[in-house]
């Protein structure tokens, strides 16, 4: 490190006039070797100092922060991952949202967290949450454990057995048969506004699910070659005579086989199940009522599982649950024939 050379006071004394930070300083010692050494430690100081002010400078936003970390990974994430991101950016943690990660205390984040938990659902804050903690965590910060609140938890919407035939025979002869089948058939609304004919031979025996159809940050549809997990692509069995039937009824040589947008399926999936005095459970009920139907048929969980795409048996216990304790007047009624001797 180079320092002025030091100038001998007729005191005896040995002087160095140091400028740092845009001021003079003046280090004197009766030893050159040490007013040397005093110097080189002065300007060290100042020099550790000064980058770590410049360094607390460049410390980011909360909001600069996650638009960072989203424009990273932009490219290796799912379109509906990134949408999710910048949703959690542009409405969530917005008391915080310009201030410098560094400089929130931790003492600060359970209060900051309480407070956001008054504007949006438990699942939406642990999102947030766990969002929040991997960005502070690529600019190194690591954020307290917290408490979450939790949602009581809603229960499953499904079509039982018995509305399952009803809603098969509602629909097998209308413009969306195939697409509603197929959702009952556990297929996910993404996966089936991605099926084209050119992937449907004749008379099959099953669909070969692979890609979906999902919205981006701009609001636009793409196509993702990937499904929304490994067990996600999957060929899923054709057990509905009707869907088949709708499938040679219906055929096109090419294009979509949902030939109408999300929301126009949801609407008249809607309509159709008011008509017949049905309970609307949405599409994505549908697919839950593919494991309502397995489970009233005894299928295997895990070949439930399998055709279904689901990754983990979470979902499919909640389900077969919340089935078993709908289903428990049935059960008393067999145990009570039982000890009656019929």
């Amino acid at each position: 490190m180079k320092i002025p050379k030091a100038i001998k006071l007729k005191s005896g004394e040995w002087m160095i006039r140091l400028r740092v930070g845009g001021k003079e300083q003046y280090i004197t010692d009766l030893d050159k070797t040490r007013c040397e050494r005093k110097a080189r430690a002065a300007k060290s100081a100042y020099q550790a100092d000064f980058r770590l002010q410049e360094r607390l400078e460049k410390q980011p936003t909360v909001y600069s922060a996650m638009t960072q970390y989203i424009e990273e990974r932009e490219n290796s994430l799912s379109p509906l991952t990134v949408r999710g991101y910048i949703s959690i950016r542009d409405h969530r943690f917005q008391n915080i949202i310009n201030r410098r990660l560094d400089q929130i205390r931790e003492s600060e984040w359970q209060r900051i967290v309480d407070s956001e938990a008054l504007l949006c659902c438990g699942k939406t804050l642990k999102n947030a949450w766990g969002f929040l903690r991997s960005v502070a965590k690529r600019n190194g910060i690591n954020l307290p454990e917290v408490t979450l609140s939790k949602d009581a938890p809603k229960p499953y919407r499904f079509l039982d057995y018995e509305q399952i035939r009803a809603f098969v025979s509602a629909v097998k002869d209308t413009e969306y048969a195939i697409p509603l089948l197929l959702a009952l058939l556990s297929m996910r609304i993404s996966e089936i506004d991605a099926l084209r004919w050119e992937d449907i031979p004749r008379n099959p025996q099953f669909i070969h699910v692979q890609g979906a159809r999902v919205l981006t940050k701009d609001n636009r549809y793409v196509v993702k070659e990937e499904n929304k997990n490994d067990t996600s692509t999957r060929a899923v069995p054709i057990l509905i005579p009707e869907l088949a039937a709708a499938i040679e009824r219906d055929r096109k040589p090419s294009g979509k086989v949902l030939e109408h947008s999300q929301n126009t399926l949801r609407r008249n999936c809607e309509k159709i199940c008011e008509e017949n005095g049905l309970p609307y459970v949405g599409i994505h009920g549908l697919r839950h009522s593919f494991a309502s139907l397995s489970y009233h048929l005894r299928v295997p969980q895990r070949i439930a599982m399998e055709i279904g795409g689901w990754k983990n048996d979470k979902t499919m216990n909640e389900i077969y649950t919340q089935i078993a304790k709908s289903d428990i007047e049935r059960y008393k009624t067999a145990m009570y024939d039982f000890y009656r001797g019929q």
